[in-house]
């Protein structure tokens, strides 16, 4: 039998290592976080070979003193909790004190600082035998690491190429740049520099960092986000559902100002644009939640990457409410403004020189009285307090989409704005406008339940009985009556009327698995929406529908008055602008 035995304090420290030191990412992480809780105002970090061969991270935060040097590069020594209280309310990024040992253990590590008071800075050897030695470093601290994995082979051979260990570095750099906006942080590569962010003094100065870490179309194509309740404050910005990425590589989401990847959170953004986006893609977004730290628990992850809410169901209800509510308060005027809503500028022209846009001869006469009659009707059954469209000469000013012009092909209104010109999906943008007065229909009125003939009983977990035991309310708000039967069976007595034909006993394990998982579910409204979209998408124009203006007018208006109508319930676009600007290059005006 083996004899237990205590470990050697260098082998403690690289299994430490082992936890926190997983790429020379994680090393930048650890370092820049420090420079975070140290008070820094500006954080430089330099790389060589993506940080194999060096990393140097120097700040002017608050300094260490001469005495204290060697404190900091020993076990769980830390400045930022000294009770079980302080770990139960943590608002450091840091604070396991085994960082700089962990670093230092498999690599040269040295470690500056000078105090504001002090007369010079010392620096220090991670060595056993090493003595503090002055410095010359202003005010602040710099730890430097060179040749991380030196001593450990098994590790540096899973490291990647420098290329891809830079990716990484870069990536964290955006975040951590993304998270403190009020610090300036400058980041060099092999002696070039990369970024260099002055701090943020406003809200130009905010978009101009986001141009900068996330690209231009993306700070262009921003709703501003800022609601807050009595513990809750969502603060950020969520790019248009037309700016969309074909992967979530570009989710930036902070608790606290600590950077995260929390399941909940990405269920309830995916549930607050489920039906703006076209299917297959992502949305972008950066934003930054604030709650009392009480409520948190970030000491779940040795890398301190996840989380843990003490109430995740308030947590989740509260985001997909306010991302819900930003994204149907979106305006025309807003879409207009974004690179998402225009036509991309390189319209192509054929070699006859005419462009791609071909308009159809508008005829006012020559029309079916079907179709006037459902046109006509269109505004009675969901539009009932609209007034007949004005004229153009009765208008005060230009709204957001203009007025009609024309129609093209019977699936496209042209009309012209104060910008240039716009062009609608007619049937994407009904369709639109259907939906949502459906929705809201539903939702001022109770939910009509129908009673089964036979009920329907299953067999489910201990831990599922309970929930549909504790969630009475909740399945009776939906339409459903559910009763326990016994520890692992329940039965259903009525389901929505809307969900007669569904599949009742999946769509209500499927409840109970988002219950387990994120302490909530819309699987129901989810799949009521679906059935009104269908339903909307029959209702609606179709294509080769001859309009007259005053109807085109009326659809026009109707759009800008809808919620999300920038984007069909598919998550198509209903309608792009295409600027004076564009026309004028089009045809090669002033070259």
């Amino acid at each position: 039998m083996p004899q237990i035995h205590t470990l050697p304090s260098h082998l403690i420290n690289q299994i430490a290592a082992g936890e926190v030191v997983e790429r020379p990412a994680s090393v930048v992480k650890e370092l820049v976080e420090n420079s975070l809780d140290a008070g820094a105002g500006a954080i430089t970090i330099e790389v060589d070979a993506g940080g194999t061969r060096m990393i140097r991270v120097t700040d002017d935060g608050c300094g260490i003193e001469r005495e204290q040097l060697a404190s900091a590069l020993s076990r769980h020594a830390t400045s930022k909790i000294s009770s079980l209280q302080d770990l139960e309310s943590i608002a450091s990024l840091g604070f396991r004190g085994e960082a700089l040992p962990s670093i230092a253990s498999v690599s040269r590590l040295s470690l500056a600082s000078h105090l504001q008071e002090a007369e010079t800075g010392w620096k220090l050897q991670a060595r056993a035998d090493a003595e503090p030695a002055p410095d010359p470093l202003p005010q602040g601290t710099q730890v430097e690491v060179l040749e991380l994995f030196y001593n450990v082979p098994a590790r540096k051979k899973f490291l990647r190429t420098e290329q891809t260990e830079y990716r990484h570095i870069e990536s964290l750099f955006k975040n951590l740049a993304l998270s403190h906006p009020a610090v300036a942080f400058k980041l060099i590569h092999n002696q070039k520099v990369v970024y260099q962010l002055p701090s943020v003094q406003n809200i130009e100065e905010h978009r101009r960092r986001l141009a900068s870490l996330c690209g231009k179309p993306f700070a262009e194509s921003l709703v501003e986000i800022d609601i807050a309740t009595d513990n809750l404050r969502l603060q950020g910005w969520v790019a248009l559902p037309t700016f969309n990425r074909s992967q979530a590589d570009m989710q930036y989401f902070f608790v606290n100002q600590r950077m995260v990847k929390d399941k909940l959170v990405n269920h309830a953004v995916r549930q607050a644009y489920q039906d703006v986006l076209f299917h297959g893609r992502h949305p972008a977004y950066v934003l930054s939640l604030t709650m009392d730290a009480r409520e948190l628990d970030v000491n779940v992850h040795p890398q301190k990457h996840e989380v843990r809410f003490r109430n995740s169901r308030a947590v989740h209800d509260f985001l997909f409410r306010s991302l819900h509510q930003a994204l149907g308060e979106v305006h025309p005027e807003q879409q207009i403004e974004s690179p998402g809503f225009a036509v991309a500028d390189g319209i192509a022209i054929t070699e006859s020189g005419q462009s791609g846009l071909n308009l159809s001869q508008y005829r006012s006469g020559d029309r079916s009285g079907n179709v006037r009659e459902q046109m006509q009707s269109y505004a009675a059954l969901l539009n009932p307090d609209s007034q007949p469209a004005e004229s153009k000469a009765q208008q005060h000013q230009v709204p957001p989409l203009g007025f009609a012009v024309a129609q093209l092909k019977g699936i496209y209104i042209l009309a012209e704005n104060s910008e240039g010109m716009i062009i609608v999906d007619m049937h994407a943008a009904h369709e639109r406008i259907v939906y949502e007065r459906m929705k809201q229909n539903a939702a001022d009125e109770d939910v009509i339940a129908q009673p089964l003939l036979v009920p329907l009983a299953f067999n489910v977990s201990q831990a599922e009985a309970e929930l549909v035991e504790q969630n009475t309310e909740f399945f009776n708000h939906l339409g459903f009556n559910t009763e326990r039967l016994g520890p692992e069976q329940i039965r259903v007595r009525a389901i929505p009327a809307l969900l007669k034909n569904a599949n009742s006993e999946q769509l209500l394990r499927d409840v109970l698995a988002d219950l387990t998982e994120h302490g909530s579910s819309m699987r129901i409204e989810e799949f009521q929406n679906e059935m009104l979209s269908t339903m909307a998408c029959h209702a609606s124009v179709r294509a080769n529908r001859m309009l007259s203006l005053e109807e085109m007018n009326a659809l026009l208006r109707d759009i800008e008055h809808t919620e999300r109508s920038g984007q069909c319930n598919h998550g198509r676009p209903t309608w792009k602008q295409l600027s004076l600007e564009q026309l004028d290059k089009l045809f090669l005006r002033g070259q």
